[in-house]
């Protein structure tokens, strides 16, 4: 039923704007105590390939200063052992299940997009395509900073789903805007921004880097002004909506991302220090619409003036 949160998403009707960025949530259990999974418009579980992977040697994550730096590196219970263990947990509650697929070549990522779907893949009601992730050693951002690479997953995954199709894009380029437009050309049905950005840190007495993998993938609100520019120049680019992902960690940020061009944000690295913050932005952004008199949140989206 429509209320005056409710957006679609490439097809995908979400109950509000509101969801968890992938890598950040688990699948759901963590948080089950602290956050009511059935009021959040979706959730994004960690990126699953057709294997198992046990990702990067460790230290992986590291604070910096308003962010972190991670290094995970794609660790995942590849996507069988998440159909039958995992998927059976999310698949009841009212938010929607979004399923982050990557791989290390356009017919990887297919593979997994083609195992969600039939009657195994019941319960998972759209799809996000990594091709952004900076803290891999061999596909992942390969195919994220070129049109034609990017174009050629997307191609292989369409082929193989009927679900909504969300392509996740690197901040790490010249121009997003070229991206976004070549993913949409190739069947994406909307587009999220931003991934982390690529980053570094080293310890002074022993003159090594703090991650294991040397670099990582910076998050938090650090990054949120380049997350909500290049989100703006997506939204003006592409005419398949935008979901807005990068230093979310209140009400007003997830509403900037709105006015900006956003249909949808992710919320990531701030469910690490605030638990219930998703809870705390949905509640936040209809308060904001009853002050404002605005009758939906659609009515909110691109209003950003320049003049």
């Amino acid at each position: 039923m429509e209320n005056s949160l409710s957006v679609n998403i490439g097809g995908l009707l979400l109950q509000n704007p509101v969801m968890t960025a992938s890598g950040t949530f688990g699948f759901g259990r963590e948080f089950e105590s602290l956050v009511d999974l059935n009021r959040l418009g979706a959730v994004i579980v960690k990126g699953l390939a057709r294997e198992p992977s046990p990702g990067n040697p460790p230290p992986r994550i590291v604070e910096t200063p308003c962010g972190l730096l991670n290094a995970i590196g794609l660790e995942n219970i590849g996507i069988e052992a998440f159909i039958k263990d995992k998927l059976p947990f999310l698949a009841p509650y009212a938010s929607a299940v979004i399923v982050n697929v990557y791989g290390q070549t356009p017919e990887a990522y297919a593979a997994v997009a083609q195992r969600c779907e039939g009657a195994d893949g019941d319960g998972i009601d759209g799809l996000e395509v990594n091709i952004s992730c900076p803290n891999v050693k061999a596909g992942g951002v390969s195919f994220g900073v070129a049109p034609e690479a990017a174009a050629e997953v997307v191609c292989a995954v369409r082929e193989k789903t009927t679900k909504p199709l969300i392509v996740k894009l690197t901040p790490n380029v010249t121009d997003v805007t070229g991206i976004a437009e070549a993913v949409v050309a190739a069947g994406a049905d909307a587009v999220s921004l931003i991934n982390t950005l690529a980053g570094m840190a080293i310890d002074i007495n022993s003159r090594r880097p703090k991650l294991g993998n040397i670099t990582g993938g910076l998050s938090g609100p650090a990054i949120k002004p380049v997350a909500l520019r290049m989100v703006w120049e997506a939204a003006r680019a592409v005419d398949v909506p935008v979901i807005g992902v990068g230093g979310i960690s209140t009400a007003e940020d997830a509403l900037e991302f709105i006015i900006a061009g956003a249909a949808a944000v992710q919320i990531g690295t701030a469910n690490f220090t605030n638990p219930g913050v998703t809870m705390e932005v949905i509640d936040g952004i209809r308060s904001f619409l009853s002050r404002e008199a605005i009758g939906h949140i659609t009515e909110l989206i691109g209003t950003l003036s320049t003049k």
